[in-house]
């Protein structure tokens, strides 16, 4: 079965970086593309930022576009996420996810992705 672990969160200032990494097993990684989500405490999960198989193509929400890079290594089936610039509002449980389907575009609905990690703690005080 596919699994995904995140690793990498933690606590960080305003202004600081952090680096999560997710690794994965349980299929060819490099046929799939992969997201970032994240949760805040009393909102909905949202979009973060997704890449597709080849790395050819990114995306990013609005709110992390110019702060936040997505990259992935095929060779280790690895993605990450380079946290710059950190906000308070950066504050959130961070998941990895990996679609269900290969295919060479990119998903942004949570709809889309079929297999999760457990969910990494990253908090950035004022």
């Amino acid at each position: 079965q596919v699994q995904l672990v995140e690793s990498g969160g933690g606590l960080v200032q305003a202004g600081g970086s952090l680096r999560l990494s997710c690794a994965t097993s349980g299929r060819t990684f490099s046929d799939y593309g992969m997201g970032w989500f994240r949760q805040a405490p009393g909102k909905e999960r949202e979009f973060v930022a997704a890449i597709n198989r080849r790395s050819s193509n990114t995306y990013y929400a609005d709110s992390v576009k110019g702060r936040f890079i997505i990259s992935r290594d095929n060779a280790l089936n690895t993605v990450y996420l380079q946290m710059n610039s950190l906000k308070p509002e950066d504050t959130a449980l961070y998941y990895c996810a990996a679609p269900k389907l290969s295919v060479s575009y990119i998903y942004t609905s949570a709809k889309e992705y079929e297999y999760w990690g457990q969910g990494i703690q990253v908090t950035v005080s004022s």
